[in-house]
């Protein structure tokens, strides 16, 4: 099991990180901004063009902390990797999976479950907290809608029909979205999921976080053995890490969509936080970022009892524990992919 640590977020774009001893060092304009030692780190999100040396990517690499460039407004541009871990038999048997429909419907099949009922746990726990403050008719009935997809998707044997359960039940779940969202209506709405560019606060804040799970999603698939770019739901394209978004679909509404409720309910962020601009997208600026990195350790650290192997984990491990037990599948030590279904 791989040991959670720190995570360090530069988020200046013309910072330029670099490899001095076993230190990382970042500097902006030629002055020295921060020290970091590089045995504590789990990994390195860079917001900026300048980059990073050679040095320090072939070091990380080496000693397996992941480093994401990204964007200064959030969006991913790689995760460069060393050697491939694990060995080539169980990645040649994840191929023969994706090459196989019945097979990898039944894997997708059940991370859909997953992301199916983790959207429903989420509205029941919005009904037992916050009763009076919503609809709760509507709730019920799109819990009970919820549940109904769930027990279809059993039945489903192809992963067209697969994406399109999965495609109704996400519009049933995000249709209650705004009325999660219980403080600066003014600012913090939900109408619908747009992104590319994200074109409200809200759409902002769960790009960015879903780009921060993806990562971590695609960091764990590595870290056991397997390839991040062959997916089993998501289809083969260049330069998509498919796996990783398979994986990342059923943490979404209890890893990233709660974390984002929880920023905005408990006022941990707000309109000062974006960036608007003329076009209509808006970004969360440096501020924002700076708050949303910190209340990201905060929860990577919190513990839940894990449904399936009922042990204590971080929220930050949720990840490798599924890259895991997706390993095992594929090696033939589980009858069945067990999908984390939150509670």
């Amino acid at each position: 099991m791989r040991k959670l640590l720190n995570t360090l977020y530069i988020t200046s774009e013309n910072a330029y990180a670099s490899l001095d001893g076993e230190n990382v060092v970042v500097r902006v304009d030629q002055e020295e901004k921060g020290r970091f030692p590089l045995h504590i780190l789990e990994s390195i999100y860079l917001f900026s063009y300048a980059g990073a040396s050679p040095a320090l990517i072939g070091k990380c690499a080496e000693r397996g902390v992941d480093i994401v460039f990204c964007t200064p407004a959030g969006q991913f541009l790689s995760h460069p990797s060393g050697r491939s871990s694990g060995n080539v038999l169980l990645r040649r048997e994840q191929y023969r999976i994706a090459d196989s429909e019945t097979r990898r419907c039944g894997i997708a099949r059940n991370m859909i479950l997953g992301k199916v009922m983790n959207e429903k746990h989420v509205l029941d726990r919005c009904m037992r907290d916050h009763a009076d403050r919503i609809d709760r008719t509507r709730f019920l009935e799109a819990s009970k809608a919820l549940r109904s997809r769930a027990e279809l998707l059993l039945l489903t044997e192809n992963t067209n029909s697969l994406r399109g359960l999965e495609g109704t039940a996400a519009t049933e779940y995000f249709a209650l979205f705004d009325s999660m969202i219980l403080r600066e209506r003014e600012v913090f709405y939900f109408n619908n999921r747009n992104r590319r560019p994200p074109l409200d606060p809200v759409n902002a804040l769960l790009s960015y976080v879903y780009m921060m799970v993806t990562g971590m999603c695609s960091a764990a698939l590595e870290t056991v053995g397997l390839d991040p770019y062959v997916g089993f739901l998501h289809t083969d394209r260049p330069g998509r890490a498919s796996m990783a978004l398979d994986l990342v679909e059923e943490l979404r509404p209890c890893l990233a969509d709660r974390f984002v409720l929880s920023l905005i309910n408990n006022g941990m962020i707000s309109r000062s936080d974006f960036e608007y601009q003329d076009s209509g997208a808006v970004y969360l600026n440096a501020d924002g970022k700076k708050k949303v990195h910190k209340a990201w350790q905060q929860r990577k650290q919190e513990q839940i009892i894990h449904p399936y192997i009922r042990e204590k984990v971080e929220w930050g491990l949720i990840p490798y524990v599924q890259a895991m037990l997706l390993a095992r599948l594929i090696r033939g030590d589980l009858d069945g992919y067990p999908p984390f279904i939150w509670k």
